[in-house]
């Protein structure tokens, strides 16, 4: 211990070894907060418009992307994943020892696909009857086959699929990919959710939220059904004619005040993303109706959608809508087949068939094969399809024992399939085992998929991250790998 002497003559008392250290490792850790601030702020303002367009990391082979997501569960063992095993051993006992416990059922015996399989392409892929349409374009589609989730609640395996956490509360891929390559549109929102008529998904709104990214990164929800308005509150009331007759000379005016307010404060990214947010919302009211309107589309294209059927045709609204969307320079725009599970009438809302598959996946597969042949049909005519990456995901599978007439929920395999931007079609990646209950090749997780999805889009999942609560986040968490073998 050791006096310290001042200049004044005054003396301090004696200071220990350990008091100097800690006040001298304060000091430094101060030193380093402050930059560590100073470097968050600095990324944070790199720009006064937060949805500018940004480059990405290295060449893209896409510039969109449209992702179809079925709520529910879509049964792979139906649909993609043909199993020859399953049908030899059809109505044996699928557990032979007891001890087997699926999500809410004890298994039955073995249950083949309900539709037969078939040999498609030059590929010879096998699609089942249920999807005609999609099976004439498997030399276009890239099949993964051993698809897992962590949970098979729907909720939780719908964040994970989204989000790559089955937590609600971390930023969905559609924010991400704004955040890291900003819009192509000035007046049309960078990430647009196209949700089912019937309503909101599992889990709702949070699955494309922007969690701790800046809040202008989330979804913007554009209503497909026919008779609503595109976005909620977008127009002044009808009996508010006045409000809109002096419209013009007030965004001007709010527009000058903003720049005035933001010009001293142009370090602070919040309100030059909330001043982004108004002034896009503006230019909606022109742009929103315009993109939503179907009426200068060809009779040809509302064929092809088959927009005048009372089942498929609001799914094919939805899927037009994506490719006029990204036409338009919209980066991420996600379309959702099916929607919360409501009370159980008839059908399911969604594809969660545990009481009756054939009923349910008999109603919802013509409504997904339509819109999504027809989708891929129609970028191709548009020569779109080669930078247009189209995803089609489902949250888990299902078993392949009987449910009664159903099938139990599986996170242990199912299947997701891309197509387009960069996607080397007629290919396959990992498999089930021989009955499609468990990831048995190459055991493939959302991590891998969204992986491979930004690689697709210029972008190294690897150094797309964010600080967040001491732990530097990225969509991949500590996860993923590109799964080079489907890339062109």
């Amino acid at each position: 211990m050791r006096t310290l002497a001042f200049p004044c003559g005054l003396h301090r008392a004696g200071v220990s070894r350990r008091d100097f250290l800690w006040e001298l490792g304060g000091g430094l850790g101060g030193v380093a907060l402050a930059a560590l601030v100073a470097d968050e702020a600095h990324a944070a303002s790199r720009t006064s418009n937060p949805l500018a367009a940004r480059p990405p990391m290295f060449a893209p082979r896409a510039k969109a992307v449209i992702n179809i997501f079925c709520p529910g569960g879509l049964s792979h063992l139906d649909t993609f994943d043909h199993k020859p095993e399953l049908v030899k051993r059809a109505g044996t006992p699928f557990d032979t020892t007891g001890d087997v416990q699926f999500f809410a059922s004890k298994p039955g015996n073995c249950q083949p696909s309900y539709w037969p399989f078939r040999q498609h392409g030059e590929c010879g892929r096998w699609v089942s009857d249920l999807l005609p349409g999609l099976a004439g374009h498997v030399d276009e589609m890239a099949f993964i086959h051993s698809m897992q989730s962590k949970t098979a609640l729907h909720g939780p395996a719908m964040f994970m699929a989204n989000s790559g956490f089955i937590l609600p509360g971390f930023p969905a891929m559609g924010a991400w990919v704004t955040y890291g390559l900003g819009s192509a549109s000035e007046d049309l929102p960078a990430f647009v959710v196209l949700p089912d008529h019937r309503g909101l998904p599992p889990g709702g709104p949070v699955n494309w939220g922007a969690g701790f990214l800046p809040a202008i990164h989330q979804g913007t929800v554009i209503e497909t059904a026919e008779g609503r308005p595109p976005i909620a509150d977008l127009f002044a009331p009808r009996d508010h004619a006045s409000l809109v007759d002096g419209e013009g000379a007030g965004r001007e005016f709010l527009a000058a005040v903003n720049a005035r307010h933001l010009a001293p404060r142009d370090d602070t990214s919040e309100l030059a993303a909330r001043i982004a947010a108004y002034e896009l919302a503006a230019r909606l009211q022109l742009s929103a109706p315009e993109v939503t309107n179907l009426s200068g589309e060809p009779a040809s294209v509302e064929s092809l959608y088959r927009l005048d059927h009372p089942d498929i045709g609001p799914f094919g609204r939805q899927c037009l809508l994506a490719r006029r969307l990204v036409e338009r320079g919209v980066r991420f725009v996600q379309i959702y087949c099916g929607a919360e599970n409501t009370a159980v009438k008839k059908i399911r809302p969604n594809w969660d068939s545990h009481e009756d598959l054939v009923r349910d996946h008999g109603y919802w597969g013509p409504i997904l094969d339509g819109g999504a042949s027809a989708l891929l049909t129609d970028l191709k005519a548009h020569g779109l399809l080669d930078t247009t990456l189209v995803m089609c995901q489902t949250e888990f599978g299902r078993q392949p024992a009987a449910q009664g007439k159903g099938r139990d929920h599986n996170a242990g395999a199912f299947t997701v399939w891309m197509a387009g931007g960069g996607i080397r079609g007629g290919t396959a990646y990992g498999a089930s085992d021989p009955l499609g209950f468990k990831a048995e090749d190459h055991p493939t997780f959302c991590y891998d998929l969204h992986a491979t999805a930004l690689h697709l889009l210029g972008i190294d999942h690897t150094r797309l991250s964010v600080y967040n609560n001491g732990i530097q986040r990225r969509l991949t968490d500590v996860h993923g790998h590109v799964l080079t073998d489907l890339v062109a």
